[in-house]
């Protein structure tokens, strides 16, 4: 009985994933959701907390990007444009995640960028989303061969000084 009532209240986390993996290709990063190759396989097995520290490097990308390419958003629209679309959000969400779910939306159905207050018409929604995936790519690589050259320096050092 315990068991249900800590379960009840530990938050879910949900996935990153956006379905169309570019891992098993051999990628290092993700095409679609942009975690790591290892954070792919291993998501399953992380904590909340391992799962948020994820979550928080790709919702900095994602504002990094889509904040200054989206200057004319209305936050309030695309907030209820989004709940309006049923789409489930963390609730810590970035404004950058909020922008990227939006865009997504308009990407598949132009006809939605009027009401998705993104701030861009119609005829501006695949250009965008095009500068929005290479730029975002292009930072997530980045941050990955960032982190492989830091795991690399620290590993080596911890060798110089291991005394066997």
């Amino acid at each position: 009985m315990s068991s249900l009532i800590i379960k009840a209240q530990t938050p879910l986390v949900l996935t990153p994933c956006a379905g169309r993996c570019s891992t098993v290709f051999g990628d290092s990063v993700c095409r679609g959701c942009r975690r790591f190759n290892h954070e792919v396989i291993h998501w399953n097995r992380y904590n909340n907390e391992e799962k948020q520290a994820v979550w928080t490097r790709l919702d900095a990308q994602l504002d990094q990007i889509l904040v200054p390419l989206l200057p004319q958003h209305q936050l309030i629209k695309i907030e209820h444009f989004l709940s309006h679309k049923r789409i489930r959000l963390m609730p810590n969400a970035s404004l950058g995640r909020k922008l990227y779910h939006a865009l997504k939306l308009c990407e598949k159905n132009i006809h939605f960028a009027e009401e998705s207050g993104l701030g861009i018409d119609a005829s501006q929604i695949k250009a965008t989303w095009k500068l929005f995936e290479a730029r975002v790519l292009n930072l997530a690589q980045a941050s990955y061969e960032v982190a492989w050259l830091r795991a690399n320096f620290i590993h080596q050092n911890v060798n110089d000084f291991d005394p066997d």
